[in-house]
């Protein structure tokens, strides 16, 4: 299969790294990419965002199969573009794509659907907000309403922090003023085709950007899966998959579809297990990052066939997905300063020493090629690499995990030393 992938991060390389570790080889090329990414597909220059640009590309290239990674270009409508010229694509239009590019207008959807979440409230001016803390009470939750490369949610007591991440995002428009809700949570990926859904496997990301769940919201900083501990809970990981699937993944995906705009391609729902019952904190509308680095390695039904159903309309004709029971955890290395201010443009080194740790691969989300032949990587972004290691056990994972990130230098990189600290129970 011709495959296009489109995007430049960790997200991406995961994906890509799932298409080769495929027994079918496959002719895969990526715009925009990265350094880590060209070593397994031939990275080409297009505007992703170009919906016409993309078009073209993937009639010139008999393009079988266009994958879309990030969240801009699906809300920038490149998707539709490519279904009004009949090339199968992995993601939704620009109306569905709303879901993750409108907080409103995801709480709308889920409001119609009736799946459960927590109370909202449409502030578009300082006095709204702080009204909207009086009546929710504290914590204060606080969401820009559009994307914000997942830096646009505030969770704290402190009023005036609050209260200032709302005045930073309200030039731009109504924020949303959430109801806090307390527990563990879980992100769990849907296969959509519009009509049917195919679950992936649960997983938990880290989204503080130090030990102990502490300092500022990042993108992610890692991830594990499988969760064993949902077992307590719901009985087993397949009877919460089972649940989650009927009260939330299906309502939305048949209220989109009443409305006429389908949802075609990955819904990512971000849930938190409250002692009421499971709810729906966001959806996204494409795969997680860093999830999908901890979610995909442990997938064994071939992704490309999962990817192609959703996005030519014939999931129902796929069985449900199916898993190794392996456990797969990824830590992500950050630059100096993120996500305040990342530091970039410095050289990473030894990324050979840490590769060759067993059940160890290194996965690429913002490097660059060397100035020079011979010369070192450059680290071009917030979160530069990701390291996924598995193996049977939580234990065996981390110590591979660890040992391996610790093998790469990078001025002034930090990363968190609890990931997964207590997967397995």
């Amino acid at each position: 299969m011709k495959i296009l992938v489109l995007g430049s991060g960790a997200r991406e390389h995961a994906i890509i790294l799932a298409l080769r570790a495929e027994q079918t080889e496959h002719e895969i090329f990526v715009s925009p990419g990265n350094a880590g990414i060209a070593a397994d597909a031939t990275t080409v220059s297009v505007d992703m965002l170009d919906g016409g640009a993309v078009t073209a590309f993937a009639n010139e290239h008999a393009i079988d199969l266009v994958v879309v990674g990030p969240e801009a270009p699906l809300v920038a409508g490149v998707a539709d573009a490519l279904r009004e010229r009949g090339i199968p694509v992995f993601g939704p239009g620009k109306a569905a794509a709303q879901l993750e590019g409108s907080k409103a207008f995801a709480k709308r959807i889920m409001d119609s659907a009736g799946v459960p979440t927590g109370r909202a409230v449409r502030a578009a001016t300082v006095a709204e907000v702080e009204a909207a803390f009086d009546d929710l009470g504290a914590p204060h939750v606080v969401k820009a309403d559009g994307l914000a490369a997942g830096k646009g949610v505030i969770v704290t007591s402190d009023r005036a922090e609050a209260l200032a991440h709302a005045e930073q995002y309200l030039p731009a428009g109504p924020v949303l003023v959430e109801e806090f809700l307390s527990g563990p949570e879980v992100s769990l990926f849907f296969l959509s085709d519009g009509d049917t859904v195919r679950a992936l496997s649960p997983a938990q990301d880290f989204k503080r950007a130090l030990d102990g769940d502490a300092g500022p919201n990042t993108g992610g900083m890692g991830a594990y899966s499988p969760l064993p501990w949902l077992a307590e809970q719901f009985g087993s990981e397949h009877d919460f998959v089972a649940q989650v699937t009927r009260d939330v993944a299906l309502p939305v995906v048949r209220q989109l579809d009443a409305e006429g705009t389908p949802f075609i391609g990955l819904l990512y729902a971000g849930l938190i297990l409250t002692p009421a019952g499971v709810r729906v904190i966001e959806f996204n509308a494409r795969f997680g990052d860093p999830e999908t680095q901890v979610v995909l390695p442990r997938l064994r039904t071939p992704l490309s066939e999962l990817l192609f159903a959703a996005a030519s309309g014939t999931l129902e004709d796929q069985p449900e997905p199916e898993f190794s029971n392996e456990v797969a955890i990824t830590v992500v290395l950050a630059s100096e300063g993120y996500p305040e201010a990342p530091q970039t443009g410095r050289p990473i080194e030894h990324l050979a020493d840490a590769a060759a740790v067993e059940g160890v691969r290194i996965v690429h989300a913002a490097t660059a090629g060397p100035d020079a032949p011979g010369g070192d990587l450059i680290a071009t972004g917030g979160r530069v690499l990701n390291v996924v290691a598995t193996a049977s056990d939580f234990a065996t994972a981390r110590e591979r995990a660890y040992d391996a990130i610790a093998r790469i230098s990078l001025e002034g990189a930090h990363y968190r030393s609890d990931i997964a600290a207590r997967g397995g129970g």
